[in-house]
Order: C-alpha cells, then sequence, then structure tokens
C-alpha cells in the first residue's frame, strides 16, 4: 500500500520542477512528474537535476514524488527504461506511474509501482488482478459511478492497495488507454504520449441517410472535470488520493488547483476529527494562502462531475474546446477602434491585457485581447470603453447588446505570479538550563526531535521580564526554514541573560538537527510483492485494445493465463475498420436520439433506434455505433495509407518481437 486506509493524498500535476515545489508549497501531499522519457506527456520531459531538487523539497514535508513512466514501449525501449527507473529510484524518487506490463518483467529497482489511469480500471476484477500482481496505487477510469469505485474498494484490499480517482482538470472522452484516432490517422500515439486531439476538433454529425443531425459542434469534446462537491461520497467511496489533471498546465493553474482542493480535503478532515472514522493528510504540516482559491480563473471549459453520480446529458463542451470563461457585462456602442461595454458587476474592473470573448452567430467563440481599458461616466457605473489589440474589423458580430465573458483576468494573473503560500510544520520547543548552560529541545507535530546546546555563564539579567520575552522572541523566529512554533516552555530557575546571536544560534543548531532528524526518519514507500503463483488474468485473450507491443509485455500477460494476446494497434496489424475510440459518452443521447430516452414518451416509443451516426472532419470521416446494453459508443475508423506506409518503414529498422499466441511447451523462444 501507499497510504494508510485513514489518510488522505493531493496529487498535483508537475511540468517541471518548479512547478513541482510551488505544488508542495500550495499543499499537495503528493506531486506526479515526468522523467527524462517515456511518459504519457511527450512533451514534458525533466532533467534528473531538476528532479532531484524537487524530491528534496518534497521529503521536507513527507510529500511524495511520482515519476510518469506510463507509455507502451517497444522491444528496444524496454533497457533504456529500465536504467531510467533506477535513476529515478537512485534520485529518491518514492514510485513509478506505469502502463506497459512489460516492466513487471524487468530488474527493476525496488520502487513502488502505481497502475496508470492507461491501464483501464474499469471492474473490480482488474482492479484486484494489478493489486495481486505488485501495483500498490490504482488510478481508476475517470467514468465509474460511486457505486462502481465502492464495488472496486470491496474486491480489493485497503491494506495492500490504494485507489486514486481523478477529481479536476481535462476530461479525455475515451477509456483510459483505449483511443487510436490519433495514430490511425498521424501515426502519433496517445498511448505513447503524442495525442492529435481529435476529439478537440468541430464534427458534421450526419447519419446513415446523409442528413445533418449537428453541423460543426465539437461531440467528442467534455467539459472539464470537477467533483468539489463529490470528494465525501468518493472518501465513502474508498478514494484516498485525489488526482489533479494536467501536467501540461502552467504554474498558476497548479496553485489555484491545488490550493482549491486542499482548502476542501482539510475541512472533511477537520469535520471527521471527532467521528468515528476520523482522517489524516499523507503529509506534513499546514498551508496558509495569500489569496483564494477560484477554479474559475483557470482555462477551463466549463465543468462536469462526469459519471460520478450517473450519466448526465450536459458533459459535453460541444460549442466550443477553449475557455470560455466568466460573464462580464454586454456591449454598448462600439467605435473605429473600440467598444464600450456595461459590466453586469458594477465593482467589477478591466486591465489592460485582460482577455475577452464572445459568441458570434454561428456560435465560434471569438477571444478579444485588452490593449486598453478606460473607466467612463460617473465612478462605479460599471461602464468602459476597450481598446483591442487587433483591430475592430476582424471582431465578427461584435454588436451592441453582445454578451461578452472574460477569460483572462489579468490581476489575478499578477497575484499568481507572486508568491502565494506557505507551508509550514508545527513544533513545540522548550528550553531548559543544564550545569554548564542551555539546552534548546524542538519536537516536531510527527514526533522528530533536534536538540542544541548552548555553553554560556548562568548570569542574572538586570530586567527579568524583558530578558524573558527576548528569549521567547528569538527562539521563536523560524522565519527562513519550513517549520514554525506551537509553543515554547521555558524551563528556567530565572530569566538569565543571554545575547540574541548566542540564542539565534542554539535555535539555528537545533533546527538543523531537527531537519536531519525528518531526512533521517523518511520512509521510502515498500514495493509490494506480487502474489505467487501468479494469478490469472481476469480474461483468457486479449485484443489490441490491451495494448500489449513488446515481448515482455507479452510474457507477462501468458505468465498470468492469457492464452491469445493480440499486438497493440500500434504494431500496425489492424488495417482495416476497428474500434478507434472507445467511450461512455453517447451523442446520441447528448443531443436526445437515445432509444431509452425515448421509451414511455406517447408517439415517439419505437421510432428512434440506435442506428449509425458519422463524424466527418475535412477529409476525415468516422462511424459511430452504439452499443446499448453496457450504454458505450465505438467511433469506428481505420488506419490511413500513408501511416500504414511510416510504419512499415520503422518496422523494417525495429521490429515487433513477441508472439502473438502462447509458445508450444518444449519449442524454444
Amino acid at each position: 500500500m501507499s497510504l494508510l486506509p485513514h489518510q488522505l493524498e493531493l496529487l498535483s500535476p508537475a511540468r517541471d520542477a518548479d512547478i513541482g515545489i510551488e505544488a508542495i508549497n500550495h499543499g499537495a501531499d503528493a506531486v506526479y512528474i515526468g522523467g527524462p522519457a517515456f511518459g504519457a506527456r511527450a512533451g514534458a520531459g525533466n532533467d534528473m537535476q531538476g528532479l532531484e531538487r524537487l524530491i528534496r523539497h518534497a521529503h521536507r514535508f513527507g510529500s511524495r514524488i511520482f515519476i510518469t513512466l506510463n507509455t507502451i514501449l517497444r522491444d528496444d525501449e524496454l533497457e533504456a527504461a529500465r536504467r531510467m527507473a533506477w535513476q529515478v529510484y537512485e534520485a529518491g524518487a518514492d514510485a513509478l506511474i506505469i502502463q506497459d506490463m512489460g516492466l513487471l518483467e524487468l530488474d527493476l529497482p525496488p520502487i513502488q509501482l502505481h497502475a496508470s489511469t492507461q491501464t483501464d480500471i474499469r471492474t473490480p476484477e482488474k482492479a484486484r488482478f494489478l493489486q495481486d500482481a505488485g501495483l500498490s496505487q490504482i488510478v481508476l477510469a475517470r467514468e465509474l459511478t460511486v457505486q462502481q469505485i465502492a464495488a472496486v474498494r470491496a474486491a480489493t484490499d485497503p491494506s495492500r492497495c490504494t485507489i486514486e480517482f481523478f477529481i479536476h482538470g481535462a476530461l479525455c472522452v475515451a477509456y483510459s488507454g483505449q483511443c487510436y484516432i490519433s495514430h490511425a490517422h498521424t501515426g502519433r500515439s496517445a498511448n505513447r504520449g503524442d495525442c492529435s486531439q481529435a476529439c478537440r476538433l468541430p464534427y458534421q454529425v450526419i447519419d446513415d441517410a446523409g442528413r445533418f443531425v449537428a453541423h460543426d459542434k465539437h461531440v467528442l469534446s467534455m467539459k472539464d472535470n470537477n467533483q468539489s462537491d463529490n470528494l465525501r461520497v468518493l472518501i465513502d467511496a474508498g478514494v484516498r488520493s485525489f488526482k489533479i489533471e494536467g501536467r501540461y498546465k502552467d504554474m498558476a493553474y497548479v496553485k489555484n488547483i491545488t490550493a482549491h482542493y486542499r482548502r476542501l480535503l482539510d475541512g472533511i478532515i477537520e469535520e471527521r476529527e471527532g467521528g468515528a472514522a476520523p482522517l489524516a493528510r499523507a503529509s506534513s504540516g499546514s498551508t496558509r494562502f495569500f489569496f483564494d482559491p477560484d477554479p474559475e480563473q483557470n482555462f477551463n471549459r466549463e465543468f462536469t462531475d462526469y459519471f460520478v453520480n450517473g450519466r448526465k446529458q450536459d458533459i459535453g463542451a460541444f460549442d466550443t474546446p477553449k475557455n470560455p470563461g466568466r460573464a462580464i457585462g454586454w456591449v454598448t456602442q462600439t467605435g473605429p477602434n473600440w467598444f464600450e461595454l456595461e459590466t453586469a458587476d458594477h465593482a467589477a474592473v478591466l486591465h489592460n491585457g485582460d482577455g475577452l470573448c464572445y459568441y458570434d452567430l454561428q456560435r465560434e467563440l471569438v477571444g478579444v485581447a485588452i490593449n486598453r481599458a478606460e473607466a467612463v461616466g460617473k465612478p462605479g457605473a460599471g461602464k468602459w470603453r476597450v481598446f483591442p489589440k487587433d483591430p475592430m474589423e476582424g471582431f465578427k458580430d461584435l454588436r451592441r447588446g453582445t454578451e461578452l465573458n472574460r477569460n483572462r483576468d489579468m490581476d489575478w494573473v499578477r497575484m499568481l505570479d507572486k508568491k502565494s503560500s506557505e507551508r509550514r510544520i508545527g513544533l513545540w520547543a522548550h528550553l531548559a538550563e543544564t550545569p554548564k548552560g542551555l539546552a534548546l529541545t524542538l519536537t516536531d507535530e510527527d514526533g522528530f526531535v533536534g536538540a542544541a546546546d548552548l555553553t554560556l555563564p548562568h548570569e542574572p539579567a538586570s530586567d527579568a521580564a524583558k530578558a524573558e520575552a527576548s528569549l521567547r522572541d528569538q527562539l521563536g523566529r523560524f522565519g527562513n526554514t519550513v517549520f514554525e512554533l506551537i509553543d515554547l516552555q521555558l524551563a528556567l530557575s530565572q530569566p538569565w541573560f543571554v545575547p540574541a546571536s548566542q540564542l539565534n544560534a542554539l535555535r539555528r543548531e537545533a533546527t538543523e538537527a531537527l531537519e536531519s532528524a525528518r531526512a533521517a526518519g523518511f520512509q521510502r514507500l515498500p514495493r509490494a510483492q506480487p502474489v505467487e503463483p501468479p494469478v490469472p488474468y481476469p480474461e483468457d485473450s486479449l485484443s489490441y485494445l490491451a495494448n500489449v507491443f513488446n515481448q515482455k509485455a507479452h510474457d507477462f500477460y501468458a505468465r498470468h493465463g492469457v492464452k491469445v494476446i493480440d499486438a497493440a494497434y500500434e504494431s500496425q496489424e489492424e488495417e482495416g475498420e476497428v474500434s478507434l475510440m472507445i467511450t461512455k459518452h453517447c451523442v446520441r443521447f447528448s443531443l436526445s436520439l437515445c432509444p431509452k430516452q425515448a421509451k414511455g414518451v406517447i408517439g415517439v416509443k419505437g421510432t428512434i433506434k440506435a442506428e449509425p451516426l458519422h463524424l466527418v472532419n475535412g477529409k476525415e470521416k468516422l462511424t459511430l455505433r452504439f452499443d446499448c446494453k453496457p450504454c458505450e459508443m465505438h467511433v469506428v475508423g481505420r488506419m490511413k495509407r500513408s501511416v500504414l506506409q511510416q510504419h512499415r518503414k520503422e518496422m523494417e529498422a525495429v521490429p515487433m518481437q513477441f508472439y502473438r499466441t502462447r509458445p508450444v511447451p518444449g519449442i524454444g523462444h
């Protein structure tokens, strides 16, 4: 296990070490970040020096660093991945997040392994298998309901395996690890960290008869995930690691969203403190924020809690995959190089550099960057003249009455550019006199102790009250450390005179000893041992959907009883039409064309059928097929000829090596 059953972990993303450090400072109990290579965000790799700096900072608070090694790997990449695993382990990393089961067949360091969301964990059986295979923390599919999460928890052992769940950020519409549109159309594999995000494109939706169902709609684009209101039910269902999406996101996003969920989780911990099942945060200290966190201020596509509370119709960001922002007002008049607006809240202030946006008559989102904003009319009237950075003639359908949103607030941006939090570990100080002078003992909230002695004559103070005040003042100064004083006890026969410089030196020495004790007492997460003999995989055959891309992954599944193992889609063995995406999202349901929705409706019953629909974007065409029993949608297509040709060239250089079926006993490999 990675957490005790009563601990809650706030898990934040980091694009680089600096962002990771701020995630820790804003209350993260753990941070996940890409290593030098093989992460599912190809553009988010980090060098070892930066990782070591982040790890040292995190461990001061008992926070953990998880390294993403969650792509599927070719045979020729396995050795490099193994070496990288050892590198990050020796740097002090606490866990590897993996997708490729071939890694479990390698000589890995004794580092904890976590199952990536790319392993597609939707069922109790899959979760239990991964637990028994030696995965200590598993990231469940985002599509699960509270009831389904609880079923996974019931099938697994809290003392062996921690359940992790995404609570915020962008949503991948496909089931985790089961989207191949990018690879089919561009050769860029989402399973190898290079998704082209076809799901964010606009599509014409057409039925089998060629009739338009929807025009230029982003029907595969989801709103952003936000589980702020569901944290308590997720905790009760068994979730213990609360994951924020965003390894491509900037510093402001990570600061703000980490702070937002830190406050929410701390509130839940506090309210259950006296209950039958008290909770605790998974790392040390408390965080003080110098701003009020607000998820609406960061880039978002509006919010949904997705399927946690069951299927809903409004989960899609169909009009635009961009950030629509918050409503701020409406246009009152336009000029040759300006327009005026009135804010709904007259107290709202516009700033140079703010971003505004509006929907044109085709429901396309148009952005307006403010070069200069000037208040007009009486103070407090909420009227502003805006001079855009771009010419007015380029703003289609911007006219009187147009509703405006603000999607970039420069005041907010500037605030988060500054120091915005402070994280401290509480301690108790005890100053006692000794035969030769004084002894200072510091004990922190985790029970670690640091002590230091000061040799000096016991010289009575001329002003006892002033001397005691000086002792308390000098010994309470922990400003440049990670500590803050909770209480100071003076075990003295009288307040002795002690020069301030000597008190400061005593405090620094004890603090350094406490830091050393914390570092020495930090325990790496233990590597879970797989169940022996190997437990059988829940299925005896695997299609391309299992993402098996190397011989070692094949060996892993064969060792766990799988008899037929197809190659990953990226191996280019599926040349015909296949399901390029499987998703819980249903376009028919979202467009009110679901047969289940029509049940019982007079005059409609039986007339709506789950017939295929088609998505068209330029020359690209995909077919939507609907599997109503499990309530799933399949996006069907085939690999482009140019991708196949490119792959054949690559395979000549690096051929696949694994067998599609289990080798016959007695025949060598």
